[in-house]
């Protein structure tokens, strides 16, 4: 099988990984002339971390770890007013056991795949799918920005939630993009003597948040959030977010915004603004009709992004690449891959579907408006601290969620696919 891939990140290399292994040609396209080491914390759990152990990444995957300790709630002045540290293999925190950074997560998979001795995992950086020519019951027919055009049996939009390829294949209609109301902003900022490596929490006055996390290399990562009061506020950060790319006007918003909210935000949109990777989102999430047309199959953010809110997308990515993997391993030489982009669909849209499912209240009740809304949030985690501590003691929690068991695929039970569990490539 002749299978295209338009996207290097978490999904597309996952999916070429375990295809490579089948034996299929595998042709890997992303934008950028290098892989990008870039991109804030993600989680890797349950189901995702059994598909990582099949690829033999563990210890890597430990290896990147952020060095995260845990989650802390501080007031103004930086006090602690809750703390949620980590332990293998509880949910009581907000921190992964297997917390890493969006890029390092994709340069261990890209490397799985790199140097796979059968040759038959091809990158090509720097290049895209301008055009899809054909998508018929005998190939699909792209034309790549190099100039080449190309026949496959395959084409899986692997390349985010903002695909323009995804926009080729699928009719306006058939993509909604679900408004969750919050703006995000991501940099990397220097590393200072008094920062710790615990994920530090501070909820401003006006729907504002101000984190900073820790990560592997020397430095810190920072992230605002802002949830618009109004109407005015609201244009204003949509009108910044469709700009796509004109970074001095978004972070003119994001200073006037966020200039006086308290602890350390001056240090912060300073170093935002002085940061090679600074990022401005709308937080969305994707939903398709179907994921699949003829020879045209949509992975990860490009098919289902649940938002940065369930903190389940880079999980999503390496799981269902899998089972895509798995699903189109059963096909017969030279068989349309109908059947198994279906049956992919019908195993795998029950459990993402279940994943978008956000709360009402969520992210509306993080972002406090008013102090008796800060108050309120401040008293609620505070006692679900106290309430931790003292429950996560007691020997049959110890033996029921604190174990290695699970971070196994706890989540979605993955399938079983001979063709997938054989050694090497």
């Amino acid at each position: 099988m002749r299978v295209l891939i338009s996207g290097a990140g978490i999904a597309g290399p996952t999916l070429a990984y375990f295809l490579a292994k089948t034996g299929a040609r595998v042709t890997v396209l992303d934008r950028s002339r290098d892989l990008l080491r870039q991109g804030q914390n993600v989680d890797v759990g349950n189901s995702a971390v059994a598909v990582i152990r099949k690829m033999g990444l563990m210890d890597e995957l430990r290896r990147w770890n952020t060095t995260e300790k845990g989650t802390r709630i501080l007031d103004d002045g930086g006090k602690t007013l809750a703390s949620f540290p980590l332990r293998e293999g509880s949910l009581a925190s907000p921190t992964s056991e297997f917390e890493v950074l969006r890029g390092d997560l994709a340069w261990l998979i890209y490397g799985a795949t790199r140097d796979a001795p059968k040759k038959n995992v091809e990158y090509l950086f720097g290049t895209t799918a301008k055009r899809v020519i054909s998508n018929d019951d005998r190939a699909v027919e792209v034309e790549l920005s190099d100039g080449q055009v190309r026949e496959f049996d395959l084409l899986v939009v692997a390349d985010g939630q903002r695909s323009a390829l995804r926009g080729q294949c699928f009719p306006e209609e058939a993509v909604t993009m679900v408004d969750k109301d919050m703006y995000v902003v991501y940099a990397t900022i220097p590393r200072v003597p008094g920062d710790d490596d615990w994920w530090n929490v501070f909820f401003a006055l006006g729907s504002r948040i101000i984190t900073l996390r820790p990560d592997p290399h020397g430095t810190i990562r920072a992230m605002v959030t802002k949830m618009p009061l109004d109407e005015g506020q609201r244009e204003a950060w949509r009108a910044a977010a469709a700009k796509g790319g004109d970074r001095a006007a978004q972070q003119e918003l994001v200073r006037r915004e966020f200039e006086g909210a308290g602890w350390q935000v001056g240090r912060v949109l300073d170093g935002m603004e002085a940061a090679p990777d600074y990022y401005f989102q709308a937080v969305e999430q994707v939903r398709m009709e179907r994921w699949s047309a003829g020879r045209v199959v949509c992975l990860g953010d490009a098919a289902h992004a649940p938002s940065p809110l369930t903190g389940m997308g880079a999980s999503l990515a390496i799981t269902g690449a899998y089972v895509l993997a798995g699903e189109l391993s059963g096909l017969l030489e030279g068989e349309h891959p109908t059947r198994a982009l279906e049956d992919f669909e019908r195993k795998f849209r029950p459990f993402v579907e279940e994943v978008q499912k956000i709360p009402s209240m969520f992210p509306g009740s993080a972002h406090p408006a008013t102090p008796r809304q800060r108050w309120m949030l401040h008293a609620a985690l505070s006692t679900m601290d106290w309430v931790l501590a003292r429950v996560s003691s007691m020997p049959w929690v110890q033996r029921r969620f604190l174990n290695d068991e699970t971070t196994e695929d706890t989540d979605f039970p993955l399938p079983k696919y001979p063709k997938l569990e054989a050694g090497g490539f």
